[in-house]
């Protein structure tokens, strides 16, 4: 990959990367301390001795460097001091600074989350030199500390950091191969290369039980509907993360999985039993308790039967600290879900939310939409009694026992040469194929349909929906499979009709159907009234074979009786959609099984297919 260093220090860290001499003293007395004497993982605990240093640290700091170390937000630009001028216009707006340098001299922020759409993440060198950037800021400041960076790292669906780094299957297409090895695996290599680029603190994985199938917000995100499959791989994955030096986020407690409501933009209610939350939800976090979580991350959900004043549970203290630290035996950091989120200010203004959600039990404030308003409102509360400073004391020592523990002040600091070596390596890269390979399941094979034959059926059409591809990916689907079933032997051209094909779009289809041996169409989220379900019916009905490849949802398979092919890839990734293209040629066999129920098209409260169905060849 092509060196991004310019020369200016500020910028890329990379280029005139502080010595190891230079980190400690810049972190002036308690900190050199701790760096010279080194720090146990996060998920041990520092020693008796580090902690006396911690403590001793957190007695010389200012009220206000308490508060901002209980902030972890957002800051547009691809550098921490020479950001595009509209990242700058950005800032300005929402921020009112004009660089991360700057958002960190005012507020002294404990943390900053990467975006893609905040311009953080263009490539791996880029990624490694704004995250020395913003250590070398923090770091320069009087008592200037390192900084945690996070971002929502999950693979599948969600990813913040692309190409040339590895991608792996999300997490339900992980539960459909069912591999604690392969959730080892992933957190031990995706936990390496994010490590490499500077970012510490990964909001993964989600450890929700996926029960309704019409849950909006979480989905393919989750394992599966399983508790106890789902614990075992969210356990595998936090394992996995802890070897490679990075924090691990369980999310989102109590559990999001049984909702249909998208708390991005309101406020969804969970109605189990306490009885029901323990069966199904609790298993997967104290899961991930045991294997030593180092943060877990609160849900803008209601679950009236564990705390009755229906407060959110990101600002309810009987679930926060009644449920997860006492209950549970949790005493690691505590992140929120993003405070700009509708679902945590329906109730309760911005002022109030970040208070009430340090009251609850909480330690790091992510993402507040006003970072002015949620660091005054910390400030004056504890200025005004509502807080105390001891109260702060307790957070502010879980969020630098976790930097300690995972080496921000032994150093802090990245490099090109490691990024080389560490992201999109060749083995990582093989390494996420494999895991793919495992994960794709077969629903429906009749007549042994599949594998498809490059003698009988040479020539093929691949169609159907192409949503915006996840971020990193190359995309459209039905272009990547293509190419991927081009690349196998077959002749295959693409035509995507998107997730809602027109009349038009579909006569286009099925008049390039009459032209090929057999047709692959790519799926997403398949209902009664979908347009999709007509374009797959016309296809069928030109009588050339029909092999449908739900891209997203498992579920589509209901509204599909017709296909004699069906199989599920749980994400339209890359990884997962050439993992597919070598099932659908007979490269591999399917060896996915479902992690979670399909219910009947006519009858959601009949299962069509249960957990652990999956065909094989």
């Amino acid at each position: 990959m092509p060196d991004s260093s310019t020369g200016n220090a500020g910028s890329t860290g990379c280029t005139a990367r502080p010595s190891r001499r230079a980190v400690l003293a810049a972190t002036a007395g308690v900190t050199t301390a701790l760096a010279a004497g080194g720090t146990a993982h996060a998920a041990g605990g520092p020693s008796a001795h580090d902690d006396r240093r911690l403590r001793a640290l957190v007695s010389r700091m200012t009220l206000e460097e308490k508060v901002g170390q209980l902030f972890v937000t957002r800051v547009y630009g691809h550098s921490a001091t020479d950001p595009d001028q509209a990242d700058v216009d950005a800032n300005l707006k929402e921020i009112g600074v004009r660089t991360a340098a700057e958002l960190l001299a005012r507020y002294r922020v404990g943390g900053i989350i990467y975006f893609t759409w905040a311009h953080n993440t263009r490539d791996p060198h880029q990624i490694a030199d704004l995250s020395n950037g913003i250590q070398k800021a923090s770091l320069g400041l009087e008592r200037g500390l390192p900084v945690l960076i996070s971002t929502d790292q999950e693979h599948g669906i969600v990813a913040r950091v692309g190409e040339p780094a590895t991608l792996f299957p999300g997490a339900m297409a992980v539960g459909a191969g069912g591999s604690r090895s392969d959730a080892r695996t992933l957190g031990r290599i995706a936990g390496r290369e994010l490590r490499a680029l500077g970012i510490r603190q990964n909001y993964s994985p989600v450890a929700d039980v996926n029960v309704d199938p019409a849950n909006p917000v979480i989905g393919v995100r989750s394992f599966g509907a399983d508790p106890r499959a789902v614990a075992e791989l969210v356990a595998a994955e936090v394992e996995g993360y802890e070897s490679s030096r990075v924090a691990a986020t369980a999310k989102h407690f109590p559990g999001h999985g049984d909702t249909v409501t998208d708390s991005h933009a309101e406020l969804p209610y969970i109605h189990h039993t306490r009885e029901e939350w323990e069966r199904l939800d609790a298993p997967p976090f104290r899961a991930a308790i045991g294997a030593g979580i180092d943060s877990v991350m609160t849900a803008h959900i209601v679950v009236p039967a564990l705390d009755a004043s229906e407060d959110p549970a990101t600002l309810s203290r009987p679930i926060l600290t009644g449920i997860l630290r006492e209950e549970l035996g949790y005493d690691g950091v505590v992140v929120t879900d993003s405070l700009g989120m509708e679902g945590v200010r329906t109730k309760y203004g911005d002022d109030r939310v970040p208070v009430l959600a340090l009251k609850a039990g909480v330690d790091q404030l992510l993402n507040p939409p006003s970072l002015d308003v949620a660091w005054h409102a910390v400030l004056n509360a504890v200025r005004d009694g509502e807080l105390t400073e001891e109260r702060l004391d307790e957070s502010v020592l879980r969020v630098l026992r976790l930097k300690a523990g995972l080496g921000l002040f032994e150093d802090p600091y990245v490099s090109h040469a490691g990024v080389d070596r560490t992201v999109g390596t060749r083995a990582h890269l093989a390494a996420a194929d494999r895991i793919a390979e495992r994960t794709t399941t077969l629903l429906v094979n009749e007549g042994g349909l599949l594998p498809l034959s490059r003698r009988r059926q040479p020539r093929l059409l691949v169609t159907g929906a192409d949503p915006a591809s996840p971020s990193g990916t190359t995309g459209p689907p039905t272009g990547v499979l293509a190419d991927a079933l081009t690349g196998l032997g077959f002749t295959a051209t693409a035509l995507p009709t998107g997730t809602a094909p027109s009349a038009a779009t579909v006569a286009e289809a099925v008049a390039a159907a009459r032209d090929v041996d057999a047709v692959v169409v790519g799926t997403y989220n398949v209902d009664a009234a979908s347009s999709q379900k007509t374009l797959v019916e016309q296809l069928l009905a030109t009588g050339r074979p029909v092999v449908a490849v739900a891209i997203r949802n498992p579920y589509d398979v209901a509204h599909l009786p017709g296909v004699a092919a069906c199989l599920a890839t749980y994400s339209w990734t890359d990884v997962e959609l050439r993992a597919a293209a070598r099932v659908i040629a007979g490269a591999v066999d399917p060896r996915g099984t479902l992690p979670v129920p399909v219910p009947r098209a006519d009858d959601p409260t009949a299962v069509l297919y249960p957990v652990g169905h999956g065909l094989t060849y």
